[in-house]
């Protein structure tokens, strides 16, 4: 089945990937970045190229998740011309690396803008058709952080994902009874193939930085080469994106409800698995077990 698709952050890295992965597997696919006139106008070329070239729908949508004015404008295109939306990846989200207490509240109020409310944003403008649809796929793009190993001078980027993870348990079991599925994907630390490094954010606080720098000199570098080593030879970001593809083409009802992708295995998969048994549990000791399965939506009864 075909399916409409909409992507937050695919101008690269794995939303780029996961955009071209789900257009070859015949969807049609809305690429939404931001920018699209200016900064990211290379980005969007090369979106409809690969589509002419490849043959396949890929398309970029103007979508700046940190303003509910172009998530709705978006959005309401996309309904206006499908009716619909089966698919919405969440997968927007922004990197900043080094000492926690060098960054301002505002700068942390700012990251959790973009890794954690833009989902909010996004979901009260497509949530609402795919309730009454009856059916849908919410997918969201965690981060192995949230529960695995967590080196040191990522601490914001870490809570933003972790708030972001939290959100999307909620969503399933809120979701469930409307028919529309969650599936949570997580990454491990893929070091290349995306720019969250190459365009990772840094503190505003020079000051406070230096001091660090007394003490930890050199850290994040050494943490990147250490995280690099780990990867296996082969671990491609695509691993994430073919992944993505995988739970889009399984039929309604039978996607899994989370899975890990992290060759480097920071742990993250095993502390998930005794996480979601609990949760699993804990829905049934409280009669919700229902919520644990996607149910017959309201245009399916």
């Amino acid at each position: 089945m075909s399916n409409v698709v909409v992507i937050t952050g695919a101008s690269s890295g794995f939303g780029a990937l996961t955009a071209r992965a789900l257009a070859d597997a015949g969807h049609t696919v809305h690429a939404g970045m931001r920018r699209t006139a200016t900064r990211n106008a290379p980005q969007v070329e090369a979106a409809a190229q690969y589509s002419k070239e490849h043959k396949v729908d890929l398309r970029s949508i103007e979508l700046d998740v940190a303003s509910q004015e172009s998530v709705d404008t978006a959005v309401g295109r996309i309904l206006d011309e499908h009716g619909r939306i089966d698919v919405l990846v969440h997968n927007a989200g922004h990197m900043v690396t080094g000492p926690a207490e060098a960054f301002t509240p505002e700068q942390l109020a700012d990251l959790y803008d973009v890794n954690v409310l833009s989902t909010q944003r996004v979901n009260r403008a497509a949530l609402p058709s795919m309730r009454r649809a009856g059916r849908g796929l919410v997918i969201w793009v965690s981060s192995s952080s949230v529960k695995g190993g967590t080196p040191p001078y990522l601490a914001p980027y870490f809570a933003a994902k972790a708030a972001m993870d939290s959100l999307a348990v909620s969503y399933a079991a809120e979701l469930a009874r409307w028919g529309v599925e969650t599936s949570i994907v997580v990454p491990g630390s893929f070091t290349s193939g995306t720019n969250h490094f190459s365009h990772s954010g840094h503190p505003a606080d020079r000051d406070v930085e230096a001091e660090y720098e007394t003490r930890y000199a050199g850290l994040m570098d050494r943490i990147a080469e250490k995280l690099a080593a780990l990867a296996p030879e082969g671990a491609e970001a695509t691993l994430v994106s073919d992944e993505i593809a995988r739970i889009v083409a399984l039929p309604d009802g039978r996607r899994p409800y989370r899975v890990t992708v992290d060759p480097a295995d920071d742990g993250s998969e095993e502390v998930s698995d005794v996480a979601d048994r609990i949760r699993r549990e804990f829905l049934t000791r409280v009669g919700l077990a229902d919520l644990l399965t996607v149910g017959p939506g309201p245009a399916n009864n």
